[in-house]
């Protein structure tokens, strides 16, 4: 397997996605730096026309920077109904800096309207599309130059109602059928073993062990 070092830095400030890749990273003995722990690190022009065109354009932007290799991902919600919308837009659905909040009301709002145009309606379960969760990740070096990259997919529902404060984004929304609960509802343990973002990690560390 390629050695990575004791410690490799992400491309987020995200605390929600650190908070699931450091124990991932932590089960391999590496240590997780975040852009938190970094000062003047530059804004980054995330406009890549796919995940995996973002998460290199994240992982480059800092590596040269710093000097160091990195990891970034980019992620999103792609939602049937809504022909793949939010998409690599997810986190600024809403407008730039749009919480959380903004982003969830303004997608239940689409798919209503969506629904309305329509003349559908949600199923008795409160299920509004099918939908699914992607995520790409890219590991450059310190030069900036790919190492690996690797994407994960996770299925689901976006339901009526948000249920659960465990996750961040969209996971409220988003319903698994295999655990009857949102990502929003499961722990860190359960989300990684399922999402998006647990499978691409281990579909790198696959890729890293091949070299």
């Amino acid at each position: 397997m390629r050695q990575l070092g004791p410690e490799i830095v992400i491309a987020t400030r995200n605390a929600g996605k650190v908070k699931e890749f450091e124990p991932m990273f932590r089960s391999q003995g590496i240590a997780l730096k975040s852009l938190r722990d970094f000062e003047d690190m530059p804004d980054i022009v995330e406009d890549g026309d796919t995940f995996a065109a973002n998460a290199l354009i994240k992982a480059r932007t800092i590596a040269l920077r710093l000097g160091v290799p990195v990891l970034a991902d980019d992620s999103g919600l792609c939602v049937d109904k809504l022909d793949g919308a939010p998409g690599v837009y997810s986190a600024r659905y809403a407008g730039e800096h749009a919480s959380d909040e903004a982003n969830n009301r303004k997608l239940l709002d689409q798919l209503k309207k969506q629904a309305a145009d329509s003349n559908g309606s949600d199923n008795e379960q409160g299920m509004l599309s099918p939908a699914r969760f992607v995520a790409a990740l890219c590991l450059v070096d310190a030069q900036g130059e790919p190492i690996a990259e690797a994407e994960g997919a996770c299925p689901g529902w976006i339901i009526a109602e948000a249920r659960g404060d465990q996750g961040f984004g969209y996971d409220p929304l988003f319903y698994i059928p295999a655990f009857h609960k949102t990502m929003g509802e499961l722990t860190v343990q359960e989300k990684n073993e399922i999402s998006h973002r647990g499978l691409a990690i281990r579909a790198l560390w696959d890729k890293l062990q091949q070299d």
